[in-house]
């Protein structure tokens, strides 16, 4: 016996699966996976940050009377701000902060009655930061400790 084909002609292969959605779902999975590793990671470093004590000094010093200073630092999970107004210089400051990150800010700002000022921050003994100003209203910026 012969085979015979079925009526109609030959019948075509079933079409084949398309890859790419799958492809799709793959690289979002490995995006979410990656997302988690790095919120994991930067959770662990926020969280040991937070838990270090560390020693702030404040200096400031020049030739203005009528200063004021403005200060940030952080005091367990929350930012606080101080302000002192001086009439004379030269000025320090020392202050333990636990739960400190970075990017804090110290600002001199220089009365109507003018002259200079210069403000350091050294936080553990590490680097200063620096910066001076003069003249009536000026403002001397020491930011990003």
């Amino acid at each position: 016996m012969s085979e015979q084909a079925p009526p109609g002609g030959p019948v075509p292969p079933p079409p084949r699966r398309r890859m790419w959605p799958w492809v799709l779902l793959l690289v979002a999975v490995l995006l979410a996976l990656a997302a988690g590793a790095v919120m994991a990671v930067l959770s662990d470093v926020l969280h040991s940050e937070g838990s270090r004590k560390v020693h702030i000094r404040y200096e400031v010093t020049g030739t203005a009377h009528d200063v004021v200073l403005t200060y940030s630092t952080w005091r367990g999970e929350e930012l606080s701000t101080g302000r002192l107004a001086l009439r004379s210089l030269p000025w320090a400051g020392e202050l333990d902060s636990k739960g400190f990150m970075s990017g804090g800010s110290f600002v001199v700002s220089v009365g109507r009655g003018g002259g200079d000022v210069s403000c350091s921050v050294t936080v553990d003994d590490g680097t200063r930061r620096t910066d001076s100003a003069s003249g009536a209203y000026a403002t001397a910026n020491c930011d990003g400790y």
